[in-house]
């Protein structure tokens, strides 16, 4: 599967655990234990998701600070899910080049979501990294 379908399937399972206001480790548990995944990928899902729950204000806030005009509950829930896994990356994740990070959540807003939100998606995560990547900004 591969590093870019782990990234997808951990925005699924984010998205499946807003629709469900679900954030437990049981409903992780669940999706890895119900889909056929790598040991790398379950790691890498694993950890994100477990990561972002962990630092959801954090990650939730610098969303709010970079999408002028918009509040987190008003945003396309897959773009949420997309966001927080990209951002998440950017901040935490020193391993992955940031350029990789956005280029990707732009690829995963295409396929699951509208045009107009990976344009909306590009510029929030461009602005960021822009900005720099430190936790604390």
């Amino acid at each position: 599967m591969g590093r870019k379908l782990a990234r997808e399937s951990a925005m699924k399972l984010l998205f499946q655990m807003q629709i469900n206001n679900d954030f437990s480790s049981e409903a992780v548990d669940f999706f890895l234990n119900n889909n056929e995944f790598s040991d790398d990928e379950k790691e890498y899902i694993q950890n994100t998701v477990n990561s972002i729950t962990e630092n959801i204000e954090l990650i939730d806030g610098k969303i709010e600070q970079y999408a002028l005009g918009w509040k987190i509950n008003r945003l396309p829930r897959v773009d949420l899910a997309i966001l927080r896994i990209a951002i998440y990356e950017i901040l935490f994740r020193d391993d992955i080049p940031v350029e990789v990070s956005i280029n990707e959540a732009i690829d995963i807003s295409k396929k699951y979501s509208t045009s107009e939100s990976s344009k909306f998606i590009n510029g929030l995560l461009g602005s960021i990294a822009r900005d720099g990547n430190d936790v604390n900004d």
